[in-house]
């Protein structure tokens, strides 16, 4: 940078400035600022030949006035044309006040453009690096536009000098950062990464930073990376501090750039070359012995930089995890850092270790420091440090030393700071249940949770206990008798009063033989907690009584004279007042038997993912170290074994970015931490945003797609896509890498409404979004515009309106286009859109059935298709499917038992049209399906969704040989 001259000061900013400081009030200072103001607008506008360092001085002026506080709307004009200047000073401060000023919106944006412009075409390196300071300063989508062509030839020309270089990449990151989609590196890329092997290492350090983010987002692009990233770090790691003596910070050879490559190397898996592998670990080791070496200084900036090295070591050896020995060398190191003075290096310590917790080479390294861990947790004075500790005991746990960690955690939560009170309490809830050997501890710990932190135990705390209980028989009684004893104490916490009350009616039974707990001891001690609770408590409560006459004839007079109770019947909560009304009169009229068949003891539940870790995920956010559980025997022995059933339709948790076990609202916009879109499987139908449409709220054609290309074919999945909704309605109908398609669809009559949730599972802007839907001649769609940016990790819904003229064959397509990265994404995909959507179940008696049946038998009113099928029928699931299908099961009509009877009616805008379908099963290997009907068209429409649907029994249903006639009249 050009050295000021005496004759570049300004004494009148210099005298400003002085009276502002000088000012005794903020009255004073305001009006020595409308005067100075008053002063630049009349110079600005009297003076026409005002001079360059005139125009310096005022701009200053306005420039600090600005940072004062005050708003300047005048003087942006003469700051541009100081641009023009060919004084350093005065080109610096135009360019300084459009860096804070100008905002991206500015009508200047063309002249700042054009000037900028000139000064990279000057080849002079000052004013090139204040245009290159300026573009990353101001960064608009406008300059990214007119600059991001140029910026890269600027980088890699051989001509440029090092210091424009660092502005070039560094900038060019700024705008890449702002707007990916129009920096595109293209050719320039293999010239981008040998940047890596530049003499100079100011050089390098900007371009790493450039390569990092670049490969992030576009890691094969820039794969050629690694093996010089692997070169250049092992020079560093290799030299002395001699070696690189302008960049040795306190004998430290270059730890910024270290640190940037292993982050860099970070972005990849292991080299496959093994000769880089091996240089790689050499590197690795050499880091990890020098952290045991003495220190050259005692400064805290020595031990700082060689820290940050080693962590970035440890995090690149974490992510790789496939080197036994660095791992457990790693786990050592931060085993030493546990117990050191210093806060932060125990906090990290804590936070790395929780990763190599999850790791089968360095699991049993990390349980070695569980007594370390221990004391932190008891002992740290931070509680940041406390919880990250928690979180290593939690990430460490296993069957081998379970109790002993929630033995700690429940000690440690008497005395926990309020803000992870509730995260203590969910994961003890998740490692009891885990690794609940007994469940008869599981049941004490629960109950032992509610007690300690009652208030910070959540409902899917207190649910999954009672789910356990309900599916674990012999657990029921010692509950039982554990929750009676602990709603005696005299101050029980709500949550207890649930759980009691749950388990009492449902197995108080079990205890009654003791006179201690005897039906009437149970009743009254539940009713001398029901003052106190909240009104669903005491929902929960009037249950339990009920129950309790059920299960204990002999309180069926007092707590009918509790239900019968002014307090009750008079209650002024409409909900109370119901229930005791109604069980009041339950109690009264109906039979012993009736009442039994009533209050029947609840069913297991089904098995499924526990809603506790559901809700630690979506607490801790996506970056949160979990325990799943291990399998799905454990889940199935969590649930009450194996053979309680499972539930079919949830997916697994792997696939579930469009977060299908939990509501979130849906609006476009990024998520909270956690849980990312909508439940499409809920029964309330999405709300959808009516912006941008016309006053129906949908458009009747699709809207313009931003992109030129035709629409590509449909992807050679559809079909299997297609047949997996034929006989359901909800699910996720797309998924690759980047994008999520789910689906929620209902149909009434001739019609059909559809929400298609569009989830993004980048981090990176979808730009330029656009679907369009192209129906057969049989259908009309009316599709709801989209909004054409969709952000990193959010979902945006798309509503669609479908009419069914006539009958249809072929399914409509979706077209998705939009950019990712500046490369266009085409996605073509059949809509679940198939003629059984439309039938309106039809019920019909046996004789009216066989009578139709036998009326279409002519050749011309059937269809017939014979099938295979290869697996044993399941009844349940075959009768599910048919209802599926959209048709009404009639019960005892064919006077085969084994045969299934459907009828139900087409609904389309044209006509309606009936369909009678009969299903034999047939101990040959084989299925056929016949129809009759006046138009051949119709049953050939009907035979390909029926005959989707009957294939899927393959794969999904089961089936056996069955023989299938479907009749049309």
């Amino acid at each position: 940078m050009p050295a000021v001259s005496k004759g570049d000061g300004m004494r009148g900013l210099a005298v400003f400035i002085s009276d502002i400081r000088n000012c005794k009030s903020k009255e004073a200072e305001i009006k020595r600022i409308n005067k100075e103001l008053a002063n630049i607008r009349s110079k600005f506008k009297g003076d026409k030949a005002l001079d360059g360092y005139s125009k310096k001085k005022y701009v200053c002026k306005l420039l600090f006035i600005f940072l004062l506080g005050h708003d300047i709307d005048f003087g942006h004009m003469e700051a541009v044309n100081l641009l023009s200047s060919n004084k350093y000073t005065e080109k610096q401060i135009g360019y300084l006040f459009i860096s804070v000023l100008v905002n991206s919106n500015s009508e200047l944006i063309r002249l700042i453009n054009n000037a900028i412009k000139n000064d990279l075409s000057s080849r002079n390196p000052t004013f090139m690096c204040l245009a290159l300071h300026c573009i990353a300063n101001v960064g608009s989508r406008e300059m990214a536009e007119a600059f991001a062509g140029e910026i890269p030839r600027i980088l890699v020309a051989g001509d440029t000098m090092d210091s424009v270089k660092q502005s070039a990449a560094l900038c060019l990151l700024r705008l890449y950062k702002a707007s990916p989609d129009l920096v595109l590196m293209g050719e320039w890329t293999s010239r981008v990464v040998h940047l890596l092997n530049d003499q100079h290492m100011g050089v390098v350090t900007a371009a790493i930073s450039l390569i990092t983010c670049l490969s992030s987002k576009n890691p094969d692009e820039f794969k050629t990376c690694v093996s010089l990233a692997v070169s250049r770090l092992s020079r560093i790691v290799s030299s002395a501090s001699t070696d690189l003596q302008d960049y040795t910070y306190y004998f430290v050879p270059a730890p910024w750039l270290s640190c940037k490559l292993l982050r860099l190397l970070q972005c990849y898996p292991p080299p496959e070359d093994g000769a880089v592998k091996g240089r790689l670990v050499e590197c690795l080791e050499t880091i990890l012995n020098k952290a045991q070496e003495p220190p050259k200084s005692k400064k805290v900036q020595h031990s700082n930089a060689k820290n940050a090295i080693l962590f970035e070591a440890i995090s690149l050896i974490i992510h790789y995890d496939s080197e036994p020995n660095l791992l457990v060398r790693a786990c050592n190191q931060l085993g030493q850092f546990l117990q050191h003075r210093e806060t932060n290096l125990r906090y990290l310590a804590l936070e790395s270790m929780c990763t190599l917790a999850s790791s089968e080479f360095s699991h049993e390294a990390v349980k070695t420091h569980i007594e370390t861990v221990i004391n932190a947790l008891k002992t740290e004075r931070d509680v940041s440090v406390r919880q990250r500790a928690a979180d290593l005991l939690y990430a460490m746990c296993d069957r081998s030393n379970a109790k002993q960690i929630v033995a700690e955690m429940l000690s440690y939560l008497e005395t926990a700071d309020y803000s992870i009170r509730e995260e203590m309490v969910l994961k003890v809830a998740i490692l009891a249940e885990k690794y609940a050997v007994d469940y008869s501890w599981y049941v004490d710990t629960i109950l032992n949770l509610i007690r300690i932190a009652g208030d910070y135990v959540s409902e899917e705390v207190w649910y999954r206990v009672i789910q356990i209980v309900i599916n674990r028989d012999d657990v029921q009684g010692y509950a039982a008798k554990t929750v009676f004893e602990a709603l005696q104490a005299p101050a029980c916490h709500e949550n207890m009063v649930k759980v009691g009350g749950y388990i009492l009616g449902e197995f108080g039974n079990l205890i009654a033989g003791d006179p201690r707990s005897s039906p009437l001891v149970q009743f009254n001690l539940l009713h001398s907690k029901f003052h106190l609770c909240s009104v669903p408590t005491r929902a929960l409560l009037l249950s339990a009584y009920i129950k309790f006459i059920n299960l204990f004839p002999e309180t069926k007079a007092t707590i009918q004279e509790v239900l019968r109770s002014d307090s009750q019947i008079r209650n002024s909560d409409v909900e109370l007042q119901q229930r005791a009304v109604e069980y009041l009169k339950l109690s009264s009229i109906a039979s012993t038997d009736v009442l039994a068949t009533v209050l029947e003891e609840m069913p297991p539940f089904p098995e499924r993912e526990s809603s506790i870790l559901a809700k630690l995920k979506k607490k801790k956010g996506p970056g949160a170290v979990s325990v799943e559980l291990e399998d799905g025997k454990e889940r199935g022995e969590l649930n009450g074994g194996g053979d309680r059933g499972g539930d079919a339709s949830t997916p697994s948790p792997s696939a579930d970015l469009l977060g299908l076990r939990s509501a979130a609202p849906v609006s476009g916009t990024a998520p909270s931490a956690g849980s990312l879109l909508v439940d499409v499987f809920s029964e309330a139908g999405p709300a959808a945003s009516s912006a941008g449409v016309n006053d129906d709220g949908f458009l009747s054609s699709a809207p313009p797609s931003a992109a030129s290309e035709d629409p590509a074919p449909p992807l050679p999945e559809s079909d299997e896509l297609l047949n997996k909704f034929v006989c359901k309605n909800n699910g996720v109908l797309f998924e690759n890498q980047l994008l999520q398609i789910g689906i929620k669809s209902e149909y009434r009559q001739n019609l059909g409404r559809m929400y298609l949730f569009y989830g993004n599972k980048t981090s990176v802007q979808f730009v330029s979004f656009s679907t369009i839907v192209s129906c057969p001649g049989e259908l009309q769609s009316h599709i709801l515009q989209l909004e054409p940016l969709v952000e990193g990790g959010a979902q945006v819904q798309q509503v669609i309106n479908i009419e069914c003229l006539t009958d249809f064959i072929d399914a409509p397509l979706l077209n998705i286009k939009f950019r990712y990265g500046g490369a266009l994404q085409n996605i073509s995909l059949k809509l679940p859109v198939t003629i059984n959507k439309f039938f309106q179940p039809t019920e019909m008696a046996a004789a009216d059935f066989f009578q139709r049946w036998k009326q279409l038998s002519q050749p011309q009113q059937e269809a017939q298709k014979i099938f295979k099928a290869s697996h044993g029928m399941d009844t349940e699931v075959l009768k599910a499917k048919l209802l599926g299908l959209g048709t009404a099961l009639l019960e005892n009509v064919d006077p085969n038992p084994e045969n299934y009877v459907c009828a139900g009616v087409i609904q389309t805008k044209a006509q309606q049209v009936g369909c009678l379908l009969r299903l034999e099963p047939n101990a040959q290997a084989q299925v056929r399906t016949r129809a009759h009907t006046i138009h051949t068209h119709k049953c050939t429409s009907i035979f390909k969704s029926f005959h989707s649907f009957s294939m899927g029994f393959k794969s999904r249903l089961w089936l056996g040989h069955s023989r299938t006639f479907t009749f049309l009249f």
